[in-house]
Formats: structure tokens, C-alpha cells, sequence
């Protein structure tokens, strides 16, 4: 894979297996809001920015053999993931398409239904995006998002003032590659500028302790970019020691809370 085509998080195997994770976290979450939505057997669903394909799985057994699932993703390592899990599962109701969403055209098509999550923060022109999405969508087709929208609510009590740091580091890297961590604040009117209207939108947060399954989400993502932000260069060794060393203090004491980052979920329908 061309490096022009990797993510600030990256793709390696050790991105892959936090994706995973996070996605058991937030699986029990995103079932009931595609329910919710109405997303049900013989619906066409497009999965806008699929990753590795763990929401694509979980969609192409939502709709069911008289269904579609076209997965848009423009990893190389992803796309082979993607391909790999519908493969050893038999799935036959899986397209894959190798696309950038910005810089290429989508797929021509009218959908029921799309699903985005955590894909509008990081591209360059989230106006663009939501008039791409709009433009697969049928009169009446849905549209779900998951988007962060204050990316600074995380934190940790007692108060910790490594991962405070380590909270704005990453919030620093993510807009000097062009994305926007709050980008759920801008979404509503996005969406409304595109010729949709908002049928919900609802907050998620944890506060968890060390010992709960949900919270292997955010220290797993504190691991893995402590070890990509040294790579690009935003760090120094000491400051990645020292955040590590003061997040294990917190994990060791059973009194810790940590609040995670806050998320809407949107859902809008195309007028």
C-alpha cells in the first residue's frame, strides 16, 4: 500500500486487532440504532468507510441474503480484510469498492440506507462527503452517522494530566491532516444544507473503571497512538514513557473513572 493512501492511525496489524475491539465495544450500541433506523432484511445499506469490515459483517447479516452491502474503503490492507471475512463467511450479498471518498466518484446507486462512523472527522471536506452520501440515497433513505463532538470530554478522575496532554496531542495531529475531531457539532446543518432532515440525535459516553470490559477501548487506542505519534515525529520518547507510566497508575488504582470522548449518533432522512 502507497503511503498516500494510509491513515493518520495507520493499518497495520495492531491498528486491525484495536478496530476490533472497538468494535465489540460499540457493537451492542449499533445494532439497536440500526434497528432503531429501521434497517431490516432486503434493504441496500452502503457502508461509507468500512475499515476492516466489522460493521460490514454485522450489515450483511442485518439484511440478509435478499440484501446488499457495498462497502466503500480505500485502504488497500482494509479492502483485503473486508474481502477475507466475507470470503470465510460466504457471503454473498458484499460489494467491495476500493475508493477514496473525497477524490472519487461514488458508486451509482439508490440505497436505503448509509452508515458512517468515525469517517466525517477525518476528511478534508465534510460538506463534500454528506453531498456524495445524499446523492446514493433513494427519496426517503436514511443516512446514520456516529461522530465525535467533544473529542475534549475525555478525561479521567482522579484528574490526569498525561492523558489530558495525550487528548490534545491527538487532537492536534487530527486537524493538522485536515480533519475535524468535533465534526458532529457541523453535521446537523450539513446534513439539512444537503437535503435532509434529522429524525434523532443521541449522545453517547462511558465512565468506566480499569476493570470493565469498555475500558480496553480507550487504553487500547492510548497504546497504539502513543507508539504512531512517536513515528510521525509529534512526540518525544519521554512524554510517550510518561503518559504510559500515569495511565498505568490509574489503571492500578480501582478508584479510577475514565469518561470517554463523546459521540452523537445521527440519523437523518434525504427529503
Amino acid at each position: 500500500m502507497t503511503q498516500n493512501k494510509d491513515y493518520i492511525l495507520g493499518t497495520n496489524s495492531e491498528e486491525l486487532k484495536r478496530l476490533g475491539l472497538q468494535h465489540n465495544v460499540w457493537k451492542p450500541y449499533v445494532l439497536d440504532c440500526w434497528q432503531r433506523a429501521g434497517i431490516t432484511i432486503g434493504h441496500t445499506v452502503i457502508d461509507i468507510g468500512a475499515g476492516p469490515g466489522f460493521a460490514t459483517m454485522d450489515l450483511a447479516e442485518m439484511v440478509g441474503e435478499t440484501g446488499e452491502v457495498h462497502a466503500i474503503e480505500r485502504s488497500t490492507n482494509f479492502i483485503q480484510s473486508i474481502t477475507k471475512l466475507s470470503s470465510d463467511r460466504n457471503y454473498k450479498n458484499i460489494k467491495v469498492y476500493e475508493i477514496d471518498l473525497i477524490k472519487d466518484d461514488l458508486p451509482e446507486m439508490k440505497a436505503d440506507f448509509t452508515w458512517c462512523r468515525w469517517v466525517a472527522c477525518f476528511v478534508s471536506d465534510p460538506q463534500k462527503l454528506v453531498q456524495k452520501i445524499g446523492n446514493t440515497l433513494s427519496k426517503g433513505g436514511v443516512s446514520i452517522f456516529f461522530e465525535y463532538s467533544d473529542y475534549s470530554t475525555w478525561r479521567l478522575a482522579p484528574q490526569n494530566f498525561a492523558v489530558e496532554s495525550f487528548v490534545k496531542e491527538v487532537m492536534k495531529s487530527w486537524r493538522d491532516t485536515g480533519g475535524e475531531p468535533d465534526i458532529a457539532l457541523r453535521l446537523p446543518t450539513l446534513l439539512i444544507n444537503s437535503g435532509f432532515t434529522i429524525r434523532s440525535v443521541k449522545p453517547h459516553i462511558f465512565c468506566v473503571r480499569p476493570n470493565e470490559f469498555i475500558w480496553k477501548w480507550p487504553s487500547s487506542f492510548i497504546e497504539n497512538n502513543l507508539v504512531r505519534l512517536l513515528e510521525l515525529g509529534k512526540v518525544t520518547h519521554e512524554w510517550t514513557v510518561n503518559v504510559r507510566n500515569e495511565l498505568k497508575q490509574a489503571e492500578n488504582n480501582p478508584n479510577t473513572y475514565m469518561i470517554t470522548p463523546m459521540v452523537l449518533e445521527i440519523i437523518a432522512e434525504k427529503i
